[in-house]
């Protein structure tokens, strides 16, 4: 009976050579998974800076239907947060604004707002992961 017990107790663990083999297997699917998911955040982070232009885009558009115009450059993206002072002050403005707050990029950088704009009567733009304007990077309102 004490031999029986003894035997199973001894085949009870793994040997190296079976943790060895588990460990290469699974650094081998790490290594396949994680440029993958490296990808996937690179696009999720495209996606929100869209999202977010388009947030502000459709907010200036109800300041523009509020005001008959658009905040100008020196007003910038805060006139849709707080009422401006500068000059042309906005005649119809909500009490609450309109966001919240002024979301930043992925990046950790504000968004650009130039009015006129370039590309369109505004532009809104992220100068993207380099945080440099003019480059392949930036996303904006024109580049959809």
């Amino acid at each position: 009976m004490k031999r029986a017990t003894s035997r199973a107790a001894s085949q009870a663990g793994f040997t190296l050579l079976e943790v060895m083999v588990v460990i290469v297997i699974l650094g081998i699917l790490a290594s396949l998974v994680v440029p993958n998911l490296m990808g996937n955040k690179e696009k999720a982070d495209v996606q929100k800076a869209v999202s977010d232009i388009t947030a502000l885009e459709s907010a200036l558009d109800m300041y523009r239907l509020d005001n008959n115009r658009y905040p100008s450059g020196e007003q910038g993206l805060a006139a849709l947060v707080t009422q401006p002072v500068i000059m042309p002050v906005p005649r119809n403005y909500p009490q609450d604004g309109y966001i919240r707050r002024l979301p930043q990029d992925p990046w950790g950088n504000d968004y650009q707002y130039r009015q006129p704009g370039r590309h369109g009567r505004i532009d809104i733009w992220s100068n993207g992961q380099d945080g440099e304007p003019d480059t392949e990077d930036d996303i904006g309102n024109w580049a959809r």
